[in-house]
C-alpha cells in the first residue's frame, strides 16, 4: 500500500502575519475520505552558541501559548526568502549579541508533524565574539549561560522542554561524546 494522501480540496480558514490555516479534504491510501487541519508556518532556526568553556547561551522568554517563561536556545522565524543559516546568524546577534566564527548544521526538526508544516533548522555556533543585542519591538527576553553538561541534565529532568532546544542540546552532547567537536 502506498502511504500517500491525495488532497482533493483545500479551504482557507485563517491567513495571518505568521501562520496560515486551512482545512483539507483528502483521499486516504485505502480510498476513504478524511479531513486534515493544517497550519502552514514559514519555518525557523535555532542556534546553539557553544563557548570555549563548553557553555551554551540560552534565552528566557514568555511564551503565550503556555502562559509561562521557557528556557530556550536563541531562535526565530524565517523571513520571506531568507536562508536558514543567515536567519540563524541574525537571531544569534539580535537575541544574544553574539557573532560566530564557525557554524555547522545540526540538521532540522519537524516539531509538530500531525498538523503543522514548520521545519526548524538547527545550528551550532562556535568562535563567539560579543557584539550587542537588538531585540524586535515586541521581544522581551533575558539571556543565561549554562554549562553543556548542566543543560543535558536539565533536558533529562524536564526542566528544558522546548523541542528544538532539547534536540540541539542532545545532538551537541552526543557529538562531544564521540569526539566530533
Amino acid at each position: 500500500m502506498e502511504l500517500f494522501e491525495k488532497t482533493l480540496h483545500e479551504t482557507e480558514i485563517f491567513n495571518g502575519r505568521i501562520i496560515r490555516v486551512h482545512l483539507d479534504d483528502v483521499e486516504l491510501p485505502n480510498g476513504n475520505l478524511a479531513s486534515r487541519e493544517i497550519v502552514e508556518h514559514p519555518g525557523g532556526v535555532c542556534v546553539a552558541a557553544l563557548s570555549d568553556r563548553d557553555t551554551l547561551q540560552f534565552v528566557r522568554q514568555f511564551r503565550s501559548p503556555y502562559h509561562r517563561v521557557l528556557l530556550e536556545l536563541p531562535a526565530g522565524k524565517l523571513e520571506q526568502g531568507e536562508e536558514p543559516l543567515q536567519a540563524g546568524l541574525r537571531e544569534l546577534e539580535e537575541e544574544c549579541g553574539l557573532r560566530a566564527e564557525k557554524v555547522i548544521s545540526l540538521g532540522c526538526v519537524y516539531p509538530t508533524v500531525a498538523y503543522c508544516s514548520e521545519i526548524i533548522y538547527l545550528y551550532l555556533a562556535t568562535g563567539l565574539t560579543k557584539t550587542s543585542q537588538h531585540f524586535d519591538e515586541d521581544e522581551f527576553l533575558e539571556t543565561e549561560e549554562i554549562a553543556l553538561q548542566d543543560a543535558v541534565r536539565m533536558v533529562m529532568d524536564n526542566e528544558i522542554t522546548d523541542s528544538k532546544t532539547v534536540a540541539a542540546v542532545l545532538k551537541i552532547a552526543r557529538l562531544k561524546e564521540e569526539g566530533k567537536l
